[in-house]
């Protein structure tokens, strides 16, 4: 294999050694709104990777936030896709997938989460636990990710920091340790106590975009008593003694199981709270770890480059339409203008233009360690859940497909047009925007959309008007749910005729049944006792997809 070190073994795997105990790898997950993508600003902010952040809702003069890059994103205001940030932070390199708040794009989402180490749960001081956020956390739980929690919004009226915790023990069967803990909230937020240095930090309202300054004192300063009001910082200290009782202790160990998740409170919009949290979080956070694969777990520190295709975007630069496929670095160091052999296809493939992710801002790489995500031209070989390795063969598990809940057929009006048509469709279906099933009448040409949420489909149409020049419509189908037989074609035959339902293959040609509702389902599933129905696609590997 090309991509050969003029290192010795021992100096590469000290090497590779020392990258690895320096990266730290996370995701935020949190509902929108939560102030997801103004803390992912602040983050960057600290680790100098941008002058001054910008708030997502900026107008006008001000700076465009450095995530959402795509021209729907800026006209909402929302993320829908997710990027990638890599930033350094006081000798740690730091990969953040930043990914959509939107529930419409959690596909966007869970794929990503699986190439996290770590995941950030953001939630809003003042309600809480949300929907979106209780489903990422579940997607987190499948894969055993350790939960960092950062209670943002503080400074607004929000609800009572103790009643917070035990929402996060009861309903998420989480242990909480808070690292720190508010004085007062609302218009009353004076700052946080250090529950580890009993340390008091005072909140000032940093300028917009600004670092924040600290002022640190001791809980036993009396210069304190002249600077916060003594009932707030009391019930303050009052709270954590109750906190101190409950004798949970941090433990890293339950931390990178996933079962105990420090807390942390502050404000991202006025950068409080934030660099306390990164600090804190750099020390505690998983590095990048073992992942499963077909030869069992593969150690970061494995002598040849493997990695997985996590992710494609299509047209991320508008002016070249190219394809970037992002790959998660798992295991050895990738190097530049390295072959790699292509599990799916047994290829051997030579990477010679990898890029170095930034939102939309891209640098040539010439070298990158496990934790790291690089970003490879795509001319459609590449397809989601992909593992490129050096050296002995490896192949990553599969990402899954979750069920869609909204079915509309695709049409094409305009049959002119339809090269651009079936060239935008399948891009989107390979970058996994939506998914595409396909009637089982092979007559009936155009595809079924399948997504989580309307905006999906509304994303899918306006990107194959805007970079694609195809209009499109859609009719609805009327469906609700989706369920994958498990056993395939053969089992569904087995069964015979089935009623309440519509049968349709998926792009990997499995069938998949549509019912209108939840009664639907559950009467085959009493009708049909035999038939096993998943809720998540079963996962691929070394087949190729249909084209439209």
């Amino acid at each position: 294999m090309s991509g050969s070190l003029t290192t010795t073994d021992g100096d590469l795997t000290e090497e590779l050694a020392s990258a690895v105990d320096r990266r730290r790898n996370f995701a935020i997950i949190s509902h929108p709104d939560a102030g997801k993508t103004t803390l992912t600003e602040k983050l960057l902010l600290y680790g100098g990777a941008i002058q001054q952040a910008g708030a997502v809702k900026a107008r006008g003069e001000q700076r465009k936030v450095t995530s959402d890059w795509m021209e729907l994103e800026k006209q909402r205001g929302i993320s829908i896709t997710s990027t990638v940030l890599q930033f350094d932070y006081d000798a740690t390199t730091i990969n953040l997938l930043d990914t959509p708040g939107h529930q419409d794009f959690s596909e966007d989402t869970y794929r990503t989460l699986a190439a996290a180490d770590n995941a950030v749960m953001l939630e809003d001081a003042a309600k809480g636990l949300e929907p979106q956020t209780r489903k990422l956390f579940e997607v987190c739980r499948m894969r055993n990710i350790p939960i960092f929690t950062f209670i943002n919004k503080m400074d607004r009226p929000g609800r009572e920091p103790l009643a917070l915790l035990d929402e996060i023990e009861s309903e998420l069967g989480l242990t909480p340790w808070a690292v720190n803990w508010p004085i007062g909230s609302g218009e009353l937020f004076r700052g946080v106590i250090d529950r580890r240095t009993r340390e008091v930090v005072l909140f000032a309202r940093a300028e917009r975009g600004k670092q924040a300054s600290e002022q640190r004192l001791a809980l036993n300063d009396p210069a304190l008593r002249d600077l916060v009001e003594e009932e707030l910082l009391d019930l303050a200290v009052e709270e954590m003694e109750l906190l101190d009782a409950a004798g949970a202790e941090l433990d890293l160990e339950m931390v990178h199981a996933g079962e105990l998740t420090p807390v942390f409170f502050g404000s991202a919009m006025t950068n409080f709270g934030v660099r306390p949290f990164l600090d804190a979080f750099l020390e505690m956070a998983q590095r990048p770890i073992a992942r499963s694969s077909s030869e069992g777990l593969v150690d970061p520190l494995r002598d040849g480059f493997s990695g997985f295709v996590f992710k494609l975007q299509a047209n991320m630069d508008p002016r070249h339409r190219d394809r970037v496929a992002f790959v998660r670095v798992c295991s050895g160091r990738f190097e530049k203008d390295m072959t790699v052999k292509h599990a799916r296809t047994g290829k051997a493939i030579r990477l010679s233009r990898p890029q170095k992710l930034f939102g939309q801002d891209r640098a040539v790489v010439e070298d990158a360690y496990p934790g790291d995500v690089i970003g490879l031209n795509n001319p459609g070989m590449f397809s989601i859940g992909d593992t490129l390795y050096v050296g002995q063969r490896v192949e990553y598990e599969g990402i899954p497909c979750f069920s869609p809940e909204i079915f509309s057929w695709l049409r094409n009006p305009n049959p002119s047009a339809f090269k651009n048509f079936r060239k935008g469709v399948n891009e989107l279906r390979e970058e996994g925007a939506v998914q595409i099933l396909y009637d089982t009448d092979e007559s009936k040409r155009d595809p079924i959309l399948a997504a989580v949420g309307q905006l999906q489909l509304e994303v899918v149409q306006h990107r194959l008007e805007n970079e694609y020049g195809v209009e499109t419509r859609l009719e609805p189908l009327g469906f609700q749910v989706a369920r994958w037989v498990s056993g395939g074609w053969s089992e569904l035959e087995r069964v015979g005729r089935i009623f309440n339902c519509k049968t349709v293959r998926d792009a990997w040609n499995r069938p998949v049944l549509l019912f209108k509702n939840e009664w639907n389902l559950n009467q085959l599933r009493e009708d049909h006792p035999e038939l096993d129905l998943s809720s998540v696609a079963p996962v691929v590997s070394g087949v190729e997809p249909i084209s439209l």
